[in-house]
């Protein structure tokens, strides 16, 4: 088999796109040792994982996700989810289903859990953005009952992972925004639980504008305060092993 061959221009322009949306950009002298070395680096990712950068929150089980974006004037390149990224972090991988919605401005869904066959949900916005937050609620855990809120965009590109066991929603800051995520396990709706958006117990802080109202489907409205929510009953074991 032929060797593969890398044909690289007399100049090469090295866009490095920051999680903030920010470009930086550095002409290379064609045979410098940048040059060489972004070379290397080419082949390399051709091969191997690009990596992703993972964040603490304030919940210990919740972890936000910076993708390495490369680009240039034609556009931008990122790994979205990498397996082996995930099991170097004893992060689960087991995903099988992916979901897309579409929202509007001022909707707010969640907050949704499910008592059997809970989901881990690694979750990102490919359109607008959204406030996106998990509830502890897992009553064995130390933040039984605690919250975490991220901004997530398409320009931050940011992912948050929501792991079993855990609450989860988002409100729709943007006019409309594209939400997508995985699942660790198959939707139940038999099993689905609505914990109340706007329960003071939790005190999830909103970004909402005062003297309005998100806009709500008939389940979220129902929602039940913490102290009234179902448990994950026989599942609560194995989630603590």
């Amino acid at each position: 088999m032929m060797p593969a061959q890398v044909f690289v221009r007399p100049t090469i322009p090295a866009v490095r796109v920051c999680a903030e949306g920010t470009v930086r950009r550095q002409r290379l002298k064609p045979g410098g040792e940048v040059a060489r070395l972004v070379l290397a680096l080419s082949v390399q990712m051709a091969h191997s994982s690009i990596g992703m950068q993972i964040i603490d929150t304030a919940l210990e089980a919740v972890k936000i996700l910076e993708p390495s974006v490369f680009g240039d004037d034609r556009g931008f390149f990122l790994e979205s989810w990498n397996r082996q990224d995930f099991e170097k972090n004893d992060l689960p991988g087991n995903f099988v289903q992916d979901n897309h919605s579409r929202s509007s401005q001022g909707v707010l869904r969640g907050l949704h859990y499910q008592i059997k066959h809970p989901q881990g949900k690694l979750v990102r916005v490919t359109r607008g953005e959204v406030f996106d937050v998990a509830v502890d609620m897992r009553r064995f855990s130390p933040q039984f009952g605690q919250w975490v809120g991220v901004t997530l965009s398409e320009s931050n590109r940011r992912q948050l992972w929501v792991p079993e066991g855990f609450a989860h929603g988002f409100y729709v800051v943007s006019e409309s925004a594209d939400f997508q995520y995985k699942c660790t396990d198959y939707y139940h709706p038999e099993f689905e639980r609505s914990l109340k958006w706007d329960d003071p117990s939790v005190g999830v802080e909103w970004p909402i504008a005062a003297g309005t109202q998100p806009l709500l489907a008939e389940k979220d409205a129902a929602g039940l305060p913490l102290a009234q929510c179902d448990s994950f009953a026989d599942v609560e074991r194995r989630l603590a092993a």
